[in-house]
């Protein structure tokens, strides 16, 4: 019954976290002059693109955002939503911040968890996994508005995913219970993110002279 139960909260988790990355695609999309078929098509992308490439690499045919049409729905509704009540929301945009930071921590631990089940204790599979899962839709998001993608330019986010895989990993081989190591997992990615966004961390770069 616990399992069940956790699986029905990480699916909660999960749509969430599609929909907190959705917000995220229409708001650059809105601020590339889009018009509302962008919006949507930039909310699709960045809400489920990582989670279809990942499936499609490791194997799970059809991915899980075809199976499952709430995905997609959910973000054409936030889409929707976001082209209508932009003026609005641009003035809450850190509570949008404070949202995407929870589904990077969600995207990254269902991603490592389903490469888990998948290949067991293979961190490579599992890092994989749950890293492309988290920023795969942002990437991509960025590529089609012809940005450098954020990851790897700035701020603390990749990395953040990183140091959630790895701690769910050590946790795992520590004979945690899964559902906890998921749980710590996504607390550790969420907060990483948190706290680099409110000190404004970023990884060294290479010196130019």
């Amino acid at each position: 019954m616990a399992d069940i139960s956790f699986v029905f909260l990480i699916y909660a988790f999960d749509l969430f976290g599609t929909m907190a990355f959705a917000v995220t695609g229409a708001f650059k999309a809105i601020e590339h002059k889009s018009d509302i078929v962008g919006i949507l098509i930039l909310s699709i992308i960045t809400g489920v693109a990582g989670g279809t490439i990942r499936d499609v690499i490791i194997g799970r045919f059809p991915p899980n955002s075809i199976v499952d049409p709430l995905y997609v729905g959910i973000c054409v509704a936030s889409g929707v939503s976001v082209f209508f009540l932009h003026p609005h929301l641009k003035k809450h945009w850190n509570v949008f911040l404070k949202f995407d930071a929870i589904g990077l921590g969600v995207f990254t631990i269902t991603g490592a968890t389903f490469a888990y089940h998948i290949f067991g204790l293979n961190f490579l599979a599992i890092a994989f996994a749950g890293v492309l899962s988290a920023v795969g839709g942002g990437i991509l998001r960025d590529v089609f508005v012809n940005e450098m993608p954020m990851v790897f330019v700035k701020e603390f986010y990749a990395a953040a995913s990183f140091v959630g895989v790895v701690s769910f990993f050590v946790l795992l081989t520590m004979q945690m219970p899964l559902y906890a190591a998921s749980i710590c997992g996504i607390a550790i990615t969420t907060l990483l993110r948190l706290v680099a966004m409110k000190y404004n961390w970023n990884l060294p770069r290479a010196r130019e002279k």
